[in-house]
């Protein structure tokens, strides 16, 4: 049987962090051929997603929404129809104000006008910003109104609402019918910014779970500074104000393996923003290993807990996850520049001693079983990485 849309977390590909306004229809089609080359379908990720800029400036004579003719000459539906062809799913984008961030007509007043017209292209999924909002009217209503049209335009359409965690979305988003919900401003392809939103959403993992999850925003795994003509020198305002600069420097594999390794542990979707035409094999490698992506789509959608390491709980921590099967997911995390222990004592996660049990361990990075435990189990972390194990209850 087919997975309900939205039980677990989507996986997938979006253009926006790489390529910005520089898409048109062959790269939408190269992504989708790299999804099958690099063994993207079979590690699970199947939404191809085209952000901001894809359509002309103004609507047509009947309000319609036009692809921009440069860029799609033929249209979106027949880009739709190759993605669907590779067994994957096609994604698109607008916004629930007037206008698109990027100065593109928006869904406002014309949500179910839109939504028939992405149901007749085949979408599958619609990313929903919250540029140009209308002052006087609520966000909570927006979301509402074209989670509605979406329900009722005759396709199943997986809604990204991402409105950056703003109007106390953790309150209604949920019953808004959205399937995930942008709970951070934009990633940028550094370490502090991947730092400062997974501390961001500690604390919120009661939001999420099963048909909405929380989104920390697009994975700029394999990115390393690659992001297209994104701002001029470099830098730019971000909608919060902070002076940021995306895609410069990029990190180290190791801070991107860290960086997967939280997401995946946080439940949040895992979309791809890095060129998957042109990956590193170390960038194909964090990307597709099919054990922490499963403890990312673990039916039960449960959101980890945080044990932080005694003498330096800011920076050094465990992420503990219960899984469907009785297991634990466990993630240590050093976001410290200097090699830091992490000590997980059982009693913190509710394993007694006296109850004769303790914790067989497998190290989901080398793939390899490291053997069984009782009391704690304790490792020293490298600046910036990370360790995941899944950990199967035993008696000792």
């Amino acid at each position: 049987m087919e997975k309900l849309l939205g039980m677990t977390p989507p996986m997938g590909w979006n253009s926006w962090n790489t390529f910005t306004w520089e898409i048109n229809e062959e790269l939408i089609k190269q992504a989708a051929d790299a999804f099958i080359e690099n063994g993207l379908k079979d590690a699970g990720y199947e939404y191809v997603v085209i952000d901001d800029c894809w359509s002309e400036k103004q609507r047509n004579e009947k309000g319609e929404l036009v692809p921009d003719h440069w860029k799609f000459p033929n249209g979106i539906k027949p880009v739709a129809d190759y993605v669907h062809s590779k067994g994957l799913k096609f994604g698109i984008y607008s916004c629930a104000g007037t206008h698109t961030c990027a100065g593109h007509p928006g869904s406002f007043e014309h949500e179910f006008q839109d939504a028939e017209t992405f149901a007749e292209w085949g979408v599958d999924y619609l990313k929903y910003d919250y540029c140009y909002k209308p002052v006087h009217i609520p966000g909570e209503i927006l979301y509402k109104r074209m989670s509605t049209a979406l329900r009722n335009c005759g396709r199943p359409i997986m809604f990204s609402a991402c409105n950056w965690g703003n109007d106390d979305i953790y309150k209604w988003i949920r019953e808004s019918g959205a399937h995930l919900f942008r709970s951070t401003g934009d990633i940028q392809d550094n370490w502090e910014s991947i730092k400062r939103l997974a501390l961001s959403q500690m604390g919120n993992e009661c939001y999420g779970g099963c048909f909405c999850h929380n989104d920390i925003d697009m994975l700029v795994v394999g990115m390393h500074g690659g992001s297209n003509n994104q701002y001029i020198n470099g830098e730019s305002d971000d909608q919060f104000g902070n002076k940021e600069g995306k895609g410069l420097g990029g990190c180290t594999d190791t801070e991107y393996k860290t960086h997967f390794s939280l997401w995946a542990m946080m439940n949040s979707p895992l979309m791809m923003g890095c060129d998957i035409r042109h990956m590193t094999d170390r960038t194909k490698e964090i990307l597709t290993n099919k054990e922490v992506i499963a403890i990312n789509q673990d039916i039960e959608c449960r959101g980890p807990y945080r044990i932080s390491q005694w003498n330096n709980p800011e920076n050094v921590f465990s992420l503990v996850k219960p899984l469907a099967n009785g297991d634990y997911a466990i993630g240590m995390y050093n976001f410290s520049d200097v090699p830091a222990e992490m000590s997980l004592q059982f009693w913190d996660i509710g394993l007694s001693t006296a109850a004769g049990r303790g914790l067989e361990m497998h190290d989901c990075w080398s793939h390899e079983d490291i053997g069984r435990f009782s009391e704690r189990y304790v490792t020293t972390l490298q600046p910036h990485d990370c360790a995941v194990y899944t950990a199967k209850v035993v008696k000792l």
